[in-house]
């Protein structure tokens, strides 16, 4: 009987090294996972990774067709391009914190990828590839923008991929708002009122018209993908990207600003 307190004791510190042990929450992989496993946990924004001991190289036929699979970019820092309150100095981008949650990440993006010479080019043709977001600035203001990989078209030097392997490229980025969006006055690109009841169109002032007249605009933004882990027997490789593309302007009431985005890459690689 005296000994059932030390018995208690000892189980409790092995339940508790076990728990320790275990991470707490399951590890599960990403390739067999449901949905209990990811609900409400935000992991399902986050990129697959590999290994620090990936090291290897793929080398590309010239003759051969590839393709670019499972794209992931988690982004995880957003900077705004600012302008200075003293005109002597430069803009200068300001870190901004993401309030959207958990739907950051572009996903299962995928596109073609050829051998030209000593130079690999990557052309998106589809995939989860843009996401509307939206960051806090440290005065308050809240910057919207849509983070896209749209149509990008990627080159790179080589005639394989490996850990030296470094992307550039431009792609398109969509617009925050669709065309039936309303602002506050109900006005829209093709529903709602031509001007804010109360104002004369044909009275609008320049700053007026730019909020009555709305407009589709979209940007060009420039992105470019490091790779750092290469892992030869399943194709898959994990790196870096960082890109810079033009805020929301609010279907053309205001100026759109400088935003980089930067953070986590994944992606497979396999023969067309």
């Amino acid at each position: 009987m005296r000994f059932r307190p030390l018995l208690a004791l000892v189980l409790a510190m092995c339940l508790t090294l076990v728990t320790a042990c275990s991470g707490g929450a399951k590890a599960v992989d990403r390739t067999n996972v449901t949905y209990e496993d990811i609900v409400n946990t935000g992991r399902a924004n986050d990129c697959p990774t590999l290994p620090d001991s990936a090291r290897g190289s793929i080398p590309l036929d010239p003759s051969g067709r590839y393709e670019l699979k499972d794209i992931c970019m988690h982004p995880a820092a957003v900077e705004v391009k600012a302008e200075p309150a003293n005109k002597r100095q430069e803009a200068r981008f300001v870190p901004g914190k993401i309030l959207t949650r958990y739907t950051s990440s572009l996903d299962e993006v995928y596109g073609d990828l050829s051998v030209s010479g000593d130079k690999l080019v990557f052309k998106e043709r589809g995939g989860i590839d843009f996401q509307p977001i939206t960051v806090l600035l440290p005065g308050g203001e809240e910057v919207p923008f849509t983070f896209s990989s749209k149509e990008l078209v990627a080159e790179a030097s080589g005639a394989a991929i490996n850990t030296s392997t470094d992307f550039r490229g431009n792609y398109r980025t969509p617009s925050y708002r669709t065309s039936n969006f309303l602002d506050p006055k109900g006005r829209g690109l093709t529903t709602g009122y031509s001007s804010a009841v109360g104002l004369v169109p044909a009275g609008d002032e320049e700053k007026l018209a730019k909020e009555n007249v709305k407009r589709y605009i979209e940007g060009t933004g420039t992105m470019d993908l490091s790779i750092t882990k290469v892992d030869p027997e399943t194709g898959e490789f994990e790196g870096v990207f960082t890109a810079v593309q033009p805020s929301d302007t609010d279907m053309g009431g205001k100026e759109a600003v400088e935003v980089r985005v930067s953070g986590e890459l994944f992606g497979r690689l396999e023969k067309a």
